[in-house]
Formats: C-alpha cells, sequence, structure tokens
C-alpha cells in the first residue's frame, strides 16, 4: 500500500503538496470513484488512478533538466494569461513540471524534472535545501540591514530563517550574495522590502548541489548521472 500523492509523484504529476492540491480539487479518481480524502492508501498493483479522467501509469525512466531561466517567462506548466512558460524553452515530449518557482521577474537555475519524490524533498522546508541568489539592490545595504536580514524578519508566513548575506564587491554594496534554506513565495524581494530596499535585479546561481557554470542564459541541458546522485544524497531522497 501506498499514499496516494506518493504514488501521483511517481507517475509524473508534480511534487507531493501539488498532487495533494489535485486530490482536494476533486480531480482525482481511485477506481472510478472520485477521492478527496488527503493521505488514502491505496493498492499501486491492482487499483486504478484517473487525474482528469486520464488513467495514471508509473514512469518508465524520470528525467533531470537545468535550465537558465530568462526573464520573461512563469515558472509553470501553463499559464492561464498565456503567457510563456519555462516550458517552452525545454522542448521535450515528456511531461516535466517546475520544482520551486522563480517569478516573471527573476533569472537563473531552475530544475525541471518528472520525479515527483525528488522534487518533493527538494521543496519542502524540513529537508533545509540551500538556494544562492545573487540580488541587486536599489540603494547601499548598511551592516545594521544586513544583520537584521541575516537573524530573520517577520513576514506574512512567520518569521524567515537564519541566512547568510554577503557582498559581492565590498565597493558596491548594493550588489549581494544570499544563501538561505527557505523556499516562500517571492521570499528574497519581500525580505528586502521589510527593512525598506527594493530588488532591482534577482538571479538564482546555486540550488543544493547545482550551479550555472558554463550554461548561458535560456540554455538548458540534461544533468549527469553524478549530479542527480549527489542531488538525492544532499535532498534526503535515500532515506
Amino acid at each position: 500500500m501506498v499514499r496516494l500523492n506518493k504514488y501521483m509523484a511517481e507517475c509524473g504529476i508534480g511534487a507531493r503538496r501539488k498532487c495533494d492540491e489535485m486530490i482536494s480539487q476533486g480531480r482525482v479518481a481511485v477506481n472510478g470513484v472520485v477521492q478527496k480524502q488527503l493521505g488514502l492508501k491505496i493498492d499501486e498493483s491492482a487499483d486504478s488512478v484517473h487525474v482528469d479522467g486520464q488513467l495514471l501509469r508509473p514512469l518508465q525512466r524520470h528525467e533531470y533538466i537545468i535550465l537558465n531561466k530568462p526573464k520573461g517567462f512563469v515558472t509553470t506548466v501553463a499559464d492561464e494569461k498565456s503567457r510563456k512558460t519555462v516550458l517552452d524553452l525545454v522542448p521535450m515530449r515528456v511531461r516535466l513540471f517546475p520544482v520551486g518557482r522563480l517569478d516573471i521577474g527573476t533569472t537563473g537555475l531552475l530544475l525541471l524534472t518528472n520525479d515527483g519524490e525528488l522534487a518533493y524533498q527538494l521543496t519542502h522546508p524540513r529537508f533545509r535545501v540551500q538556494k544562492v541568489y545573487d540580488v541587486r539592490l536599489d540603494t547601499d545595504l548598511s551592516t545594521y540591514h544586513k544583520r537584521q536580514l541575516e537573524s530573520g524578519v517577520e513576514l506574512e508566513e512567520g518569521k524567515t530563517g537564519r541566512c547568510k548575506i554577503e557582498f559581492l564587491d565590498y565597493g558596491d554594496r548594493r550588489r549581494v550574495r544570499v544563501t538561505l534554506h527557505q523556499g516562500w513565495n517571492r521570499q528574497v524581494r519581500r525580505m528586502f522590502e521589510k527593512v525598506g530596499y527594493e530588488v532591482r535585479g534577482l538571479r538564482r546561481i546555486g540550488l543544493a548541489s547545482l550551479n550555472l557554470r558554463g550554461l548561458k542564459i535560456g540554455a538548458w541541458r540534461r544533468l549527469l548521472p553524478s549530479e542527480i546522485a549527489r542531488l538525492r544524497s544532499l535532498a534526503g531522497a535515500g532515506n
């Protein structure tokens, strides 16, 4: 027996939290009966699961794509406003979904996959996966505000966790590098807004063990087997 959301993730539908959303929305049927119960367990060898009327089947192969996202693309599978999505940059026949989100004005490292379990490990807060951003501010960052941000500031979701902020060039205090382990919506922008700064440029350069080395803006490539193994190890996917 396996939890329904875990089975859906293994079939490449999305991370487990996304699968839970689909279950709550009444889009999932087990043996022909719509199920909205979170935590439901199924027999993956005997039960049939349909999402939006489509029968799910376990994937034969997982794909892992690293993309250097440019501005102007939304980080979704589809967009109700018909805007360009990051999947338009990766012409593959298999269904992929982004791991986490970068807003339309943010550039940099984005992982695309059909491995729902790994996506869950990389995005769930309890695994504390490291994310690194280069930030350009509208004015010099003061030492006081730097320490305040590193200790945590209050946002809608609560107090942000401790983070690390470094100056990229001590002659230019508008350019900083932020390393954190949370992934709240627009978190970096909102953190700086909280203490009176506007983010003029935001680029993610690191996620867990991944970086953008050698990957031009708008370009993508498949991860190497060694990179996937390292990612699984850091994310706790092997536990």
